[in-house]
């Protein structure tokens, strides 16, 4: 079948993927951003310089990318995957993701998809970010983790104020045997606050995990 844009619907052919070049050019690229956290700036920091935010919390991971603002149409979207299981935006936006890779260390020796409580999981019937990770890791060759969980199903994080959100994440995952990687890159829709990328990244540096890196396809400003 022919490929189309899953934006507008025009036809596109392969160099162009499943996002057509105009719609591509329209999309909400963030021009700055934190090199921690990916929150969206004004201006650029030097080298080395994080925001505020990560000056005031230190965070344990090391580098977050997120090249898109959580607003129309990827808001649109990644909502249509997630809850209208329009599985079809999945590869689209896993394209978007590899084209980030380039901006991450050569050290990065495995995938971790955030995982999903499995009642959520059973009731949508699929993990959006294990979705977005299976191309990524095709491309790449990296392996995918397993053994990590979520023991416990939080509530929604969408609405929450940041301390809400770090209050329902504490200690809800669980990583179930020793990972055996030095620096693991967590995949994931939208971040945030970054609450759940920071608890995932703790767990897994309790297990040995040298290092922790977060690619997701949008920030919320």
């Amino acid at each position: 079948m022919p490929l189309r844009c899953v934006f507008c619907g025009t036809p596109t052919d392969r160099s162009e993927g499943r996002i057509c070049s105009g719609c591509r050019r329209d999309l909400p690229w963030i021009e700055s951003a934190c090199a921690r956290c990916a929150e969206p700036l004004a201006i650029g920091l030097p080298r080395g310089v994080l925001c505020v935010a990560c000056q005031a919390r230190p965070s344990p991971i090391e580098t977050t990318v997120a090249p898109l603002l959580y607003e129309f149409p990827v808001d649109a979207g990644l909502k249509a995957l997630k809850f209208g299981r329009r599985l079809h935006y999945a590869p689209a936006f896993s394209e978007v993701l590899v084209a980030q890779m380039r901006r991450f260390p050569a050290d990065i020796d495995a995938l971790l998809p955030v995982p999903l409580h499995w009642r959520r999981q059973a009731f949508r019937g699929f993990n959006q970010a294990l979705e977005l990770c299976r191309p990524l890791a095709r491309h790449s060759a990296l392996p995918i983790m397993t053994g990590i969980a979520r023991r416990r199903a939080t509530p929604f994080q969408s609405g929450l104020a940041a301390v809400q959100r770090r209050k329902n994440l504490r200690r809800a995952f669980v990583v179930r045997r020793t990972p055996g990687f030095r620096h693991v890159l967590i995949v994931d829709d939208v971040v945030t606050t970054g609450e759940t990328t920071r608890q995932l990244a703790m767990a897994l540096i309790r297990r040995g995990v040298k290092k922790v890196s977060v690619l997701a396809v949008a920030r919320a400003a």
